[in-house]
């Protein structure tokens, strides 16, 4: 064709000019799918897979769960930074409803948030203004809360192509569309004879939607399941703890895992619930997941004869596409003191020994930081990053722990550093590559784990084979002011390559909110007491904070509309610990306040007064014997205190029965224990497991406990 003109209709230029436009019109249409340029104010953008794995590209918007696949929780963002953070002001607030924890990290796509509250709900706002353009309530039953061991949390939603998905209290995996909150479809994810439950976000990955699920206390059997985003038909699931082996196996690596189990584990439930955490390498193609506990605890009722229990406390590593095994690493071998590993994954890129490695970073409850290369799942490093009590040390060949003996509590009780709390929570951690450190809500915190003999005596309820009168406060005023003088909470900046803390910040109280570091040179969290903090990243010094009116324990995140840089936080008191442990959480702000707080440079809204009404603590004369007394604390050390605090003090989420008016009353308290006066609330009757007179035992050491509060008063 050399020399001789292209034969065409039209001219050279004109050609020329369409050419020209074709190529222009299709490069902007592929920028357009990669990065929507934002509208003024609020869109409707359609998030692709594309832009999932781009979204490092998008600083301004946080398209999933830890702003990135990595879950580094980083933010590139830096028009707030150490030279004006101090100028920091509130920009807008919305209430959810609801008065109790908030958990849930923000969704923030082209000025469009997406957020959930108590009981699974999912509003949409508009990121600059705060007014709800939607909301979606999936209607999860009250009464299924008697099958929820830590709240009626929710920790977010994910997105893809115009749908919000989001996982329920009672097991469902449910999209909206993403313009209107309108149901596209749901799907029951969990057997409903089973007290399963979804309190973790979604992960959307190559238009699987990933979701796993709760109930390792109430005796269930974990695994983790891919949904087709378009439809909600079910792609693959992985079991992460083997059935009966005289079935056939789901997973032909279920074998494996099944000769490192013992007994009849299956009979059991055996748990290992992928209850949180996840994370998604695009380049090797590799979904991490991230595994829980055991059902029961206590290994010598679960497993009988000891083993690892595969995959309990494990990082197990499968193919998105059809959940195909690839390679796991068990943190806890034998795991027996509820150290989960289902809490956040941060993939990063360390210079280790003078070589680049790919890898997968993790500070689970067992007190370790750990760094393993995640292509092959290869032992790296691991080092305590809090107290620890139950091993000495991981061993640098094996990558196994060495455990202390009696740590597993077969003989006599054990005195375990972290508790079931862990050294590290659910609670968000974050990473800067600026800083190289990782910043970790961490705890140290004691407990005493024994032996349960009577465990088949009571299978309903909480059941998780340890004593738990043993494992209780006492209620010695002396000895339980100083155990409560142990319970430390900290932000830790961890060096991961150094593999020791380059600083610490100690908390008034040890429960508190996730991290957000950014290239500002900030860290943010909320804690348990109320503030929401911006740190220096490099020394950990104090440069901004904010009256919050209420306890943390959500994270924040950052994004940007029009230019203007945003830090959001949920501020929402509750959780494991408060409705637990309330000893520990004294000096919370629990003032039953559920806001979204969003903050600007030159922000200058305020928050209303709050309002504090003071208890008044009038309990009836204590009539019962010690005897009737006894029975009743041990009746509510079983059905009540995952609820209402050990030992009847509350942590300021539910109701401290102390105070309560139905204790004054023998008829009002049958009421609402016995016949379900207040099911609409979410607490059930406990008709099937209890009689009249074991109700009225439990009021009977209620009222002493109210009783001993008085005296401690009397004492101050």
């Amino acid at each position: 064709m050399a020399g001789k003109p292209l034969k065409t209709n039209v001219s050279t230029a004109s050609y020329c000019t369409m050419l020209f436009t074709l190529l222009v019109t299709t490069a902007c249409k592929a920028y357009e799918e990669i990065k929507p340029v934002p509208a003024k104010g609020v869109s409707s953008s359609s998030v692709s897979d594309t832009r999932l794995v781009n979204a490092e590209l998008e600083p301004e918007n946080w398209l999933s769960h830890g702003r990135t696949y990595k879950e580094q929780r980083y933010s590139t963002l830096d028009k707030i930074n150490l030279g004006n953070a101090s100028k920091l002001g509130l920009s807008w607030s919305f209430d959810l409803e609801g008065t109790r924890g908030l958990e849930a990290t923000p969704i923030v796509v082209d000025g469009v948030m997406y957020v959930t509250g108590n009981w699974s709900k999912v509003y949409a706002l508009n990121a600059v203004t705060g007014e709800q353009l939607w909301k979606y309530d999936p209607k999860v039953p009250p009464e299924w809360a008697v099958h929820l061991c830590c709240d009626v949390v929710n920790r977010g939603v994910a997105v893809w192509e115009n749908k919000v998905y989001v996982g329920t209290l009672d097991g469902r995996l449910v999209a909206v569309n993403a313009k209107d909150g309108s149901l596209v479809w749901e799907v029951q994810t969990t057997p409903t004879d089973k007290p399963y439950s979804i309190t973790g976000a979604p992960r959307v990955v190559k238009g699987n939607v990933i979701i796993g699920n709760g109930g390792g206390e109430f005796g269930v059997r974990g695994f983790v399941s891919a949904y087709d985003g378009r439809t909600g038909q079910q792609k693959w699931r992985f079991y992460t703890v083997p059935g009966d082996p005289a079935k056939p196996f789901e997973n032909p690596i279920l074998e494996m895992a099944a000769k490192t189990w013992k007994g009849e584990w299956w009979t059991l439930g055996g748990g290992g619930t992928v209850w949180d955490s996840m994370a998604y390498d695009s380049e090797l193609n590799l979904l991490y997941v991230g595994v829980g506990n055991g059902s029961p605890w206590n290994q010598q009722i679960r497993s009988p004869g000891g083993g690892d229990n595969l995959f309990l406390s494990s990082i197990v590593a499968v193919r998105p596409d059809t959940g195909e095994y690839v390679w796991h690493y068990q943190t806890t071998p034998g795991e027996s003191w509820d150290y989960t590993a289902a809490q956040q994954m941060i993939l990063a890129e360390l210079e280790l020994e003078g070589q680049k490695r790919k890898v997968i970073m993790q500070a689970p409850k067992n007190g370790f930081f750990y760094v393993l290369d995640r292509e092959t799942g290869e032992f790296l490093s691991a080092e305590p990053f809090v107290k620890v009590s139950w091993a000495t040390h991981v061993d640098s060949k094996t990558g196994r722990p060495a455990v202390v003996e009696g740590a597993r509590y077969t003989n006599e009780n054990f005195l375990g550093l972290p508790s079931p709390f862990g050294g590290h929570n659910w609670h968000s951690m974050s990473y800067n590559p600026l800083t190289g450190l990782v910043y970790i809500p961490t705890m140290d915190l004691p407990f005493n784990y024994q032996h349960d003999p009577e465990y088949l005596a009571h299978p309903l309820g909480v059941n998780l084979g340890i004593d738990g009168i043993a494992g209780a406060m006492p209620e010695d005023l002396n000895v339980r002011k100083a155990i409560k003088a142990m319970l430390k909470g900290h932000l830790t900046a961890w060096d991961p390559v150094k593999q020791k803390a380059a600083w610490r910040v100690g908390q008034k109280v040890s429960w508190n909110g996730g991290t957000l570091s950014t290239a500002g040179g900030l860290v943010f969290q909320g804690n348990g007491a109320g503030e929401f903090v911006a740190y220096n990243a490099q020394d950990g010094n104090r440069v901004w904070s904010y009256n919050a009116q209420t306890g943390i324990v959500a994270a924040p995140v950052s994004y940007s509309v029009d230019g203007e840089q945003y830090i959001a936080i949920l501020a929402g008191w509750g959780g494991i610990m408060p409705l637990l442990l309330g000893e520990a959480v004294q000096e919370s702000a629990a003032n039953k306040v559920n806001r979204m707080l969003v903050f600007k440079l030159g922000g200058s809204k305020n928050l209303p007064t709050l309002n504090v009404v003071k208890r008044q603590l009038n309990p009836p004369a204590n009539i019962a014997s010690k005897d009737e007394i006894d029975r009743g604390r041990s009746l509510y050390q079983q059905f009540c205190f995952n609820c209402h605090g050990d030992t009847a003090v509350s942590g300021g989420v539910l109701p401290d029965l102390r105070y309560s008016p139905f204790n004054l009353q023998r008829d009002a308290w049958k009421q609402v224990v016995i016949n379900g006066a207040l099911s609409s609330k979410g607490m059930v009757s406990f008709k099937k497991v209890l009689e009249d007179k074991d109700a009225e035992a439990i009021r009977s050491y209620v009222i002493k406990r109210a009783h001993d509060k008085l005296s401690e008063m009397s004492a101050d």
